[in-house]
């Protein structure tokens, strides 16, 4: 590895393995979420397609992959190889990964606004009680409703104010410093020449570090 490049890891079904030997790269596609949640396939991929339209605003996408490859930037918060998967060990050119904030996404995956602080939380709290919509008082978490909930549809401006405030989940801090364990790196491919090792289930993943 050089000062080029950044080690990644991410857990795959092992079928990736032959788009890997036969294609000689992995994309990641619409077809193996639905196989992978099945009846709540679409809510997922809500949520997928929005990540995957700001992403590429950010980084180049290949016109073949339809969503992100998800990665650990750590060996210490990279899940283990189980049965039917593989674990890649990358070395990926720096300007090829986006960096998000996995803790944040699930402010994503639940439809939540996520604040920009706690300030901002408050401040948030006291809008959406403003509006006068609820004869209780309306928290974060009470959010969702805007988005799947019983006012879905009837207050657009507060549904743009949600999605907007996802943007910060590609807010990481200090490239430099980065939080293993709250901090992924995206790729939209995994290029043959950048996979160093694989490791299969039952494989000591730390003997390769």
């Amino acid at each position: 590895m050089n000062r080029d490049t950044i080690r990644l890891y991410t857990r795959q079904n092992d079928k990736t393995l032959y788009q890997l030997k036969n294609k000689g790269r992995i994309i990641n596609n619409r077809s193996y979420v639905r196989l992978h949640f099945g009846d709540i396939a679409d809510f997922f991929l809500e949520s997928y397609d929005w990540y995957t339209s700001e992403a590429c605003k950010l980084l180049e996408k290949p016109s073949d992959a339809e969503l992100p490859i998800w990665c650990s930037i750590s060996e210490k918060n990279c899940l283990k190889p189980i049965e039917g998967t593989v674990v890649y060990i990358l070395d990926v050119p720096k300007d090829k990964v986006l960096y998000f904030n996995d803790q944040k996404w699930d402010y994503v995956l639940n439809r939540f606004y996520l604040p920009k602080d706690e300030d901002d939380r408050i401040e948030y709290e006291k809008h959406i009680n403003s509006l006068g919509i609820c004869p209780t008082r309306l928290s974060l978490i009470d959010s969702y409703k805007f988005m799947i909930g019983k006012f879905k549809g009837m207050f657009p401006e507060e549904e743009r104010r949600i999605k907007e405030s996802w943007k910060r989940t590609f807010d990481v801090g200090d490239l430099n410093n980065l939080d293993i364990f709250s901090v992924c790196g995206n790729l939209w491919e995994i290029k043959k020449e950048w996979v160093k090792h694989i490791v299969y289930p039952g494989d000591d993943l730390f003997k390769y570090i």
